[in-house]
């Protein structure tokens, strides 16, 4: 009893001593809303903390006296004094230069003066954003240029679809990046294991413009172990309303869905949201190894009703949230033919919606289906400002290369906010050009618009294609410019801004020496310009595509040997009268014999 009693006193003498108390508040913005993830961090300690859903925190001291900062991406950095036993009341300014988020952004930016007039904003009811094309800048005026790493890959798939209808494509709905890196051309893994990227370029002749040549950048990122990759807390928000009632909308999403669902693991949860008339929770959070029930909720899925599609993002986000893993997958899959008819519906509710949704820290990943009414426009709103990426499902095929083949790559991103700097040097180039990375009309016209970053998916590689007209004091072998990477790594425990350089050699190479992925993917530069109606292309004609396409296709290679196939159905659209020129030179040459 006496050992209790003496241990007792003890511990009461040490609590006396060491007293603890435990310091609480609450983190809001200007608005008075509640800021999620803030990180504060306790002086005496070192001790961190995240704010919670409601903006609220709690950390234990042993000073009733002590002080924090408070930091969290967008907003000013706060440093305050505070008493432990008070609740505290923070407020975080946004920064200037967050202040202007929901402008236009741009996804390349030199500063050209020059902008092209050309616009076709849309096809029939489908929406695509008024793209300008880049036009050529002189280095010695202005050497720096950049450009976002977030490139999607949707462009591709649908312009497949409009060319399988036998149709002309809307000049906006290509974007020639787009086109390219469908491909994932050239893929070098990084040759330390602790770097995110390896970085490459090749120097070679222009096939559509002697005097000119073109310089090809090559970014690869790491790939993630398949074995240890971060638990998943996907929320699938798919779109059931009326428009959905169709073979290419949402019985292709369900048998998307069913393929994604084969490859989940234990640690993976899956949660689904539908709207159609109204906004439901269809599937409440649902181990991954459950994959019988999650399957048999997708089945029964139908289609009826309006489309309340910012209602229902605001709900999918929520679950996110409620059921976040920290360090893990946090993603929104929307899936939908984009056509949100009740609520926010314009491109600027929605980019404000999202842009305030992903301070949560969830990713938003984009799938558009269907045709006649397809709002590419919105989707390419949402996944930009999502922090996440889009794709185009015009068929099973894509659907399985999107979800299976290439899931890391869609779904798994190992660095966010990227984008690249290139400074030309003016002694070797005269002027270059930057093919693709179109920007929107209304970003281009907004003196105030800022580079967009964007997400990089696991093991993707992402090509760059510049148009470059040499000077006449060109000195072959000299470095013809330097390229900075600018990223964050993905759930960093430090999330300190990384940079990458990288030296430009000035090497030419012929360019049926080049190798078969550069030409190939000059062949798609090529393709996208012509459906473009690019003035750039000068006198290069759909033969000329064709043959470098031929020369440079890996006949292994499925998508590769379909690209082929779909310039062919190209090119009897736009030169319908070829192929009969054709016939009749050969029977004029039988005859003759």
């Amino acid at each position: 009893m006496k050992k209790i009693i003496a241990y007792c006193l003890f511990l009461f003498s040490a609590l006396a001593a060491y007293p603890q108390f435990y310091l609480r508040g609450s983190i809001r913005d200007d608005k008075n809303d509640p800021l999620q993830n803030a990180k504060i961090r306790l002086h005496s300690t070192g001790v961190q903390a995240f704010s919670a859903i409601d903006g609220s925190f709690g950390i234990l001291t042993s000073k009733l006296y002590d002080s924090i900062s408070v930091s969290m991406d967008g907003f000013e950095p706060k440093a305050m004094k505070v008493k432990a036993d008070l609740w505290q009341y923070i407020t975080l300014k946004i920064t200037p230069e967050a202040s202007f988020k929901n402008r236009p952004r741009l996804i390349s930016f030199s500063k050209d003066e020059k902008r092209t007039k050309r616009f076709s904003p849309y096809a029939g009811d489908e929406t695509y954003f008024k793209l300008v094309e880049n036009e050529f800048v002189n280095a010695d005026q202005y050497p720096n240029t950049g450009f976002s790493l977030n490139v999607n890959k949707a462009a591709y798939s649908n312009v497949r679809r409009f060319i399988n209808m036998q149709s002309r494509v809307p000049p906006d709905a290509v974007r020639v990046e787009e086109l390219i890196n469908y491909f994932n051309l050239g893929y070098k893994a990084p040759a330390v294991k602790d770097d995110f990227f390896n970085i490459s370029s090749t120097l070679t002749e222009c096939p559509w413009n002697v005097k000119d040549r073109l310089l090809f950048l090559n970014v690869s990122a790491k790939k993630l172990d398949i074995e240890n990759k971060p638990p998943g807390n996907f929320v699938f928000l798919i779109d059931v309303s009326g428009s959905m009632d169709m073979p290419n909308r949402l019985p292709l999403l369900k048998e998307a869905f069913q393929l994604f669902v084969k490859n989940l693991r234990p640690v993976d949860k899956i949660s689904i949201v539908t709207y159609g008339g109204t906004v439901g929770v269809w599937l409440q959070p649902t181990a991954g190894d459950e994959q019988e029930k999650i399957a048999r909720s997708i089945e029964v899925l139908t289609a009826a009703g309006d489309t309340p599609g910012a209602a229902a993002l605001e709900a999918a986000y929520k679950l996110a949230v409620a059921n976040f893993i920290a360090g893990g997958n946090n993603r929104v899959i929307l899936a939908t033919d984009g056509d949100f008819n009740v609520g926010q519906v314009s491109e600027k509710a929605l980019d404000e919606l999202i842009s305030k949704q992903r301070q949560t820290g969830v990713y938003l990943t984009c799938l558009g289906v269907g045709m006649g009414n397809f709002k590419d426009s919105k989707l390419q709103t949402l996944a930009k400002r999502g922090n996440g990426n889009y794709a185009y499902l015009d068929d099973l095929h894509e659907a399985e290369k999107v979800l299976v083949h290439e899931l890391t790559e869609t779904l798994y991103a190992v660095a966010e906010d990227a984008f690249i700097n290139v400074k030309f040097d003016s002694s070797q180039v005269s002027a270059y050009r930057l093919i693709g990375f179109d920007n929107k009309k209304e970003a281009v016209q907004d003196n105030s618009s800022d580079l967009d970053g964007g997400e990089i998916g696991s093991g993707s590689s992402t090509m760059a294609i510049f148009e470059i007209v040499p000077t006449p004091r060109m000195v072959l072998g000299n470095d013809i410019g330097d390229l900075n990477l600018k990223f964050y790594p993905i759930n960093d425990t430090v999330p300190d801004q990384k940079l990458v350089s990288y030296c430009i050699p000035g090497k030419p190479v012929p360019f049926d020496s080049a190798g078969n992925c550069v030409r190939f993917a000059s062949a798609l530069a090529m393709f996208g310009m012509k459906l473009k109606e690019s003035p750039y292309m000068n006198n290069a004609n759909w033969e000329n595509v064709q043959n470098v396409a031929e020369k440079a296709a890996d006949r292994t290679q499925y998508l590769q040997n379909d690209f082929l196939l779909m310039l062919k159905k190209a090119i009897s659209i736009y030169e319908p009268n070829r192929k009969k020129k054709k016939n009749k030179k050969r029977t004029e040459a039988a005859s003759a014999r």
